[in-house]
């Protein structure tokens, strides 16, 4: 039986938390999910899956927080403005209708010595649509992916 995704739930390098419900999502694209084992922040070794790239449009339904997510920022800026200004995820929970959820690690490199912003990500919103589009790609970036939306 397969499992029904009922939700992502994006995680910034600040602790700040995003949840988008699976109606909010347009185009979803993971590419080349592995399996790793790894020892993050000095934690016991767990087992990770980092991702090759990631691409995703969210309708603007989708601009605001989930009451279980405590995010400043996303209610002083809404999450659009957020995700625009800071472009920090570093990783996203599947979230399941059952069962545990799959974390997913993205592609990131510090822009600066700060370590907030991933050179990995872009984001932009479109004028034509007024979703939400992310890339978060080693290779490519928002404007090449979906360059007919803006």
């Amino acid at each position: 039986m397969a499992r029904e995704m009922t939700a992502l739930k994006f995680y910034f390098r600040n602790g700040e938390t995003w949840t988008i419900d699976r109606r909010y999502i347009g185009d979803l694209w993971i590419k080349q999910i592995t399996t790793s084992f790894g020892r993050i922040h000095g934690s016991e070794f767990v087992e990770i899956h980092p991702c090759a790239g990631f691409k995703i449009e969210i309708y603007q339904e989708g601009d605001h927080v989930q009451t279980t997510d405590i995010n400043l920022g996303g209610l002083e800026l809404g999450m659009f403005e957020r995700a625009r200004k800071f472009e920090d995820i570093e990783r996203m929970d599947i979230i399941y209708r059952a069962g545990h959820p799959d974390s997913v690690y993205f592609p990131y490199k510090d822009k600066d010595t700060e370590g907030l912003d991933n050179v990995y990500q872009s984001t932009k919103v479109s004028e034509k649509t007024k979703s939400l589009y992310i890339v978060i790609d080693p290779t490519k970036n928002v404007d090449d992916v979906y360059s007919e939306q803006f």
